[in-house]
């Protein structure tokens, strides 16, 4: 039977939990610590996120659902296998908004940070030195507590860090979201593939929207540039002469962008719909 990880709280679980549903997984009820889905042969482990990636790294587990920075920061043997779209960040230098700090300047530093490993090999790469004070929370009080002179953390809006009269220096030491990760150099069967298909699926499902229009056939060429969909165009004659219905895939951040353009370009009846399930 498969072994899956899940997050069992934070801001990975909700969203991990709801693509799995989605995908036709048994669900969590209460505080579970695990749910055998006998449908689908897969048995899911509700773990803390920080966690996963070792169990994973053991053995003991054949997949698991964490975060980039987090399954980095443990130091497991992993691999990611897919990345899910949701959870992301960046994870960053900061120091008292106004100062004038250069990653270069944190040689001999202070830098407190909830992912202690994630900074001494940023530090380590470029030839630094500096002491790196693990704390497991309110890491942005350190500073004005007089424990660290800067701070490494995640950013999402960055509203905690300009609260607390922070601003984020240099590039981001690392871009997170929530991943699916395996044990370093496994080869997944045929059970973990068809899980990742269909999880890959839902977030087809949810990335995408399908849009249908009609187009006189003269025009077709040029607007079939605006619309290739994954793998072409559908194109289907209609009983009005020298007209064509088109239906392709476009992504949903596009979808207004791309109908404002094909109503320009003399389309009609442009309708956009939902997508459940795919199988691309």
């Amino acid at each position: 039977m498969l072994k899956i990880a899940v997050p069992n709280k934070g801001a990975l679980s909700e969203a991990a939990a709801k693509i799995l549903s989605e995908a036709g997984y048994k669900g969590r009820r209460d505080k579970e610590l695990n749910v055998v889905d006998t449908v689908n042969e897969v048995e899911f482990f509700f773990l803390r996120p920080k966690d996963i990636a070792i169990y994973v790294a053991e053995g003991r587990l054949d997949l698991g659902i964490t975060g980039r920075d987090l399954a980095g920061d443990s130091l497991a043997d992993v691999d990611e296998v897919l990345g899910l779209g949701f959870g992301g960040s960046t994870f960053r230098y900061a120091a008292p908004a106004g100062e004038d700090w250069t990653v270069e300047g944190l040689n001999g530093k202070r830098i407190a940070t909830s992912y202690p490993n994630l900074v001494r090999k940023d530090i380590a790469a470029r030839g630094m030195e500096a002491e790196v004070i693990r704390l497991d929370g309110a890491v942005e009080i350190s500073i004005h507590l007089g424990v660290a002179d800067v701070i490494a953390d995640v950013v999402s809006t960055g509203n905690t860090l300009r609260q607390q009269g922070l601003a984020p220096f240099g590039e981001s030491i690392l871009t997170s979201e929530a991943v699916v990760v395996k044990r370093a150099g496994r080869k997944l069967g045929e059970d973990a593939e068809r899980l990742l298909r269909r999880i890959q699926g839902i977030l087809t499902a949810h990335n995408y929207l399908m849009l249908d229009y009609n187009i006189a056939r003269a025009n077709l060429d040029s607007v079939s540039e605006m619309t290739p969909g994954l793998s072409g165009p559908t194109i289907s004659p209609l009983s009005r002469e020298g007209w064509v219905a088109v239906r392709a895939m476009v992504h949903r951040k596009e979808a207004n962008s791309v109908m404002d353009r094909l109503s320009a370009a003399g389309a009609e009846a442009i309708l956009a719909s939902e997508l459940q399930i795919a199988r691309i």
